[in-house]
């Protein structure tokens, strides 16, 4: 997963100018939420079936298959989307301490991944013994929701991405920003609820508007670094959105519950949502995020 979103946003921003990057963005990164729910219905499924270890093949092999179709590729021309701009003195990294709109984003990031990755592990065992639902009920649920919202928030977030683009020069970030802010309280409301009418339909607009800010921030990554540096800049976000966010996140909730329990502890979720959001809307009024939009 590292080296599929370090690599391929920056092989796909060499492929698509800036007016369209949002909707390229949002189809690669479709594949995510949508194959790890697949991957966690089918596989609970087979677990359930045949063993554990028969569900290893049914998540690798199709891996295997893709891989050796990807090798044949054509390499782009890097930066041929864009107009070329120099890497500053002093380095990438110095290029990407520098660069405030990068630096923002990724810090929103950070906090929209803890969300998310702590909603990922905890959700179905909160539905399981905070609900009352069977195991087998939680887990299909909530993986078709994430399946479907992750499918059409995505797909939607990006085509409005690049139509907020075009009138102003950070509707990539505004719109993160503002879906995130409205998904958290939907978030709350999805786990303070204990009537299901609510709880499934806040969670199916909270994942909605959290999945839609994935195409604009990942293009926002993509497009506010010279191109020279793109995977760099790629490599950097995903290290910090993990240590910073989701390998944290399910740790802490997991403590506080052992602490407290878990209906409180899943509480911090929509709070770190919240925070994210903020962040970008705070970069989208404060910084020029698409100096080559």
């Amino acid at each position: 997963e590292a080296a599929y979103g370090t690599i391929g946003p920056g092989l796909l921003a060499d492929h698509f100018p800036p007016r369209s990057r949002g909707r390229a963005l949002a189809v690669f990164f479709m594949a995510i939420p949508v194959g790890a729910a697949l991957g966690y219905m089918i596989g609970g499924f087979v677990d359930n079936q045949w063993g554990w270890r028969r569900a290893f093949f049914v998540a690798g092999i199709p891996g295997l298959l893709l891989a050796a179709l990807v090798s044949r590729l054509p390499e782009p021309v890097r930066g041929a989307s864009d107009a070329m701009a120099a890497v500053p003195a002093g380095g990438t990294f110095a290029a990407l301490q520098g660069n405030r709109a990068y630096l923002l984003t990724v810090l929103g990031y950070a906090a929209y991944t803890f969300a998310l990755g702590g909603i990922a592990t905890w959700m179905a065992p909160f539905l399981e013994r905070v609900r009352g639902l069977p195991r087998n009920v939680a887990t299909v649920r909530f993986g078709g929701i994430v399946v479907l919202t992750g499918f059409t928030g995505t797909a939607l977030g990006g085509w409005l991405g690049d139509v907020l683009a075009q009138r102003s020069r950070n509707g990539y970030l505004w719109l993160s920003g503002i879906a995130t802010v409205l998904a958290a309280p939907l978030f709350y409301l999805a786990l303070a609820s204990a009537t299901p009418a609510v709880y499934w339909t806040a969670m199916i607009g909270a994942e909605l508007l959290m999945f839609a800010s994935t195409g604009p921030v990942n293009t926002v990554i993509v497009s506010v670094v010279p191109p020279a540096i793109r995977s760099s800049a790629m490599a950097v976000s995903i290290f910090a959105i993990h240590f910073l966010g989701d390998v944290p996140s399910p740790a802490l909730v997991g403590w506080l519950s052992d602490r407290t329990s878990l209906a409180l502890a899943v509480l911090i979720l929509p709070v770190a949502a919240l925070a994210g959001g903020i962040v970008w809307t705070y970069a989208a009024a404060t910084t020029r995020a698409m100096p080559g939009a």
